[in-house]
Formats: C-alpha cells, structure tokens, sequence
C-alpha cells in the first residue's frame, strides 16, 4: 500500500465550512469516503484515483490532481472559495454604499 505525501497539500472546507488540510493519498480517500453529497462522476473518478494510488497503480500527484477537480466543482477548494466569498463581499458592499 502507497499513502505517499502530496508535493503540496489542498486545503478543502467540510462540515460547516472548516478548512482542512489534505496532504497524502490517505487523507483524499478518507475524506472522499467521508463525503455525504451528491456523488456522480467527479466523485467517483477521484475515489478510484486513490484506490489505484493505494495500490500503486497512480501517483499521489494523479490523486492530488482528482482531488483538486473534484473540489473545484463542488466549490469546496478553501483558496478559491475564500476568493469568491471575498468577491461576493465586495459586491454586496458595492452596492451598500452605491
């Protein structure tokens, strides 16, 4: 079984919008086995992403690439959804003070 590191960690938000930080193949799997959303084919390409990698079938960087695909689309990615939450900010206040 490989659980090798990811070059760079990604920081996803669960639950209630905690950030948490994923840095191996066994952390992307764990959090993917946890995940109660819709589960469709980004869902499932990224689970057997790992699954490949705990066999090492994959890399950890093909894992880190699923992961950051699948949280993209769910918008759960903390460094972009901080942007947006940010920009969404902005906006609101814009208009505020318009």
């Amino acid at each position: 079984m490989t659980n090798s590191k990811f070059d760079q960690p990604v920081s996803v938000f669960v639950g209630l919008g905690f950030p948490r930080e994923v840095a191996t193949v066994l952390d992307a799997y764990d959090l993917l086995l946890e995940w109660t959303g819709i589960s469709d084919l980004d869902y499932h390409g990224a689970l057997e992403v790992c699954r490949k990698a705990l066999i090492g079938e994959r890399t950890a960087e093909d894992v880190r690439e699923s992961l950051v695909h699948f949280a993209r689309r769910r918008g759960i990615l903390s460094e972009e959804a901080l942007d947006q939450a940010a920009r969404n900010l902005a906006r609101e206040w814009g208009q505020i003070s318009a």
